[in-house]
């Protein structure tokens, strides 16, 4: 089972692959060189990479190089290494994308985004989003009957059968926080959160943690999101079902967290990775994000097109809210402690 830690609370152990051949399979390429291009990336999007990477070494000669963490530890990365840029390309989470940006990491790319909603991109050109996605909820069928509110959440009888993953370690959990502060005001969430912890079973610093764990039985109700869980089910089999829980007013609500990626300051190879990065923004390339990534793409010409995917079928009558991320990157580590305040975490 894949898991995914998306914020570190401290430094992670980096996955490192090399992708990519000049001949369309998966070979060995050297990690330095004018031929290959650095990659650093939070976890989540191997399958889509793969194939992508395959096909962009196959147009242009070029290998890739993936490093993968928690979207925290791959900013981490970026800003210890700034004596000796390695990472030539960076994608990861709001609002770890803007904290990168804000500690001058990022430079802009150049590359055309024209195809891409003005407001999901930075208009400096520093990041611009790769695959959407977006908060979730998953839910045992055991669960029954099958909790669809933010009150049911609540319930007796779910008492030590809920786990979300712990907000400012985990990306989707630090998204559950933001949502309720959204819906509820800053005192409402964690009064909210504070009742909850009746039923929730102890902090997690991964999200692909708790899949397994509400695929057996052993936890009911967890948190995900869309890409990440869909993906469980048609490639592990996990037998959940995903829900947004609805408000007092029955309206579903979730948080926009879409994979975003940018150019590194110093890149070794900047050209390179400035061709990589027009490749993932491709048509060609966003075409195949729903099958392969289970994500929905960020150009809105094939968004449009694959309104029937999987992803797109999930959130339907779902209200998609965009935080202001720089507005919560400036917030979030005096509303992460006043979370664990609140909950005696």
């Amino acid at each position: 089972m894949r898991l995914r830690p998306r914020i570190a609370a401290a430094a992670l152990a980096a996955t490192v692959l090399t992708l990519g051949t000049a001949c369309g399979g998966t070979g060995t390429a050297a990690s330095s060189g004018t031929d290959t291009v650095t990659v650093y990336s939070a976890d989540g999007l191997s399958g889509w990479y793969q194939s992508r990477f395959d096909a962009f070494t196959d147009r242009t000669g070029i290998a890739v190089n993936l490093v993968e963490a928690g979207s925290g530890e791959v900013v981490s990365r970026l800003e210890k290494e700034q004596s000796n840029p390695q990472a030539d390309v960076v994608v990861t989470l709001p609002p770890f994308i803007q904290k990168a940006d804000a500690q001058g990491l990022l430079v802009p790319s150049g590359v055309d985004t024209s195809a891409v909603a003005a407001a999901e991109k930075d208009p400096a050109g520093r990041h611009v989003p790769v695959v959407g996605n977006y908060l979730s909820f998953i839910a045992n069928p055991a669960a029954s009957p099958a909790p669809r509110t933010w009150d049911d959440l609540l319930s007796d009888r779910l008492e030590g059968k809920i786990q979300y993953s712990t907000p400012g370690q985990a990306g989707d959990g630090t998204a559950v926080l933001l949502l309720l502060q959204h819906l509820m005001g800053k005192d409402g969430a964690l009064d909210y959160l504070a009742r909850l912890q009746a039923n929730n079973v102890g902090p997690s610093s991964s999200t692909g943690k708790l899949q397994p764990k509400v695929s057996n039985g052993e936890l009911l109700v967890a948190n995900g999101d869309v890409q990440m869980n869909l993906t469980s089910i048609a490639d592990d089999g996990s037998t959940f079902d995903l829900f947004f829980p609805a408000g007092a007013d029955g309206t579903r609500t979730t948080v926009a967290l879409p994979y975003v990626m940018g150019l590194a300051k110093g890149a070794p190879r900047s050209e390179q990775g400035r061709q990589l990065m027009e490749f993932l923004l491709s048509e060609e390339s966003q075409k195949t994000v729903a099958d392969e990534a289970r994500g929905v793409s960020v150009r809105e010409d094939v968004r449009a097109a694959t309104s029937d995917s999987a992803p797109a079928r999930a959130l339907q009558g779902v209200q998609v809210w965009s935080p202001n991320w720089n507005d919560v990157l400036i917030e979030l580590d005096s509303d992460v402690a006043a979370y664990q305040k609140a909950t005696g975490s």
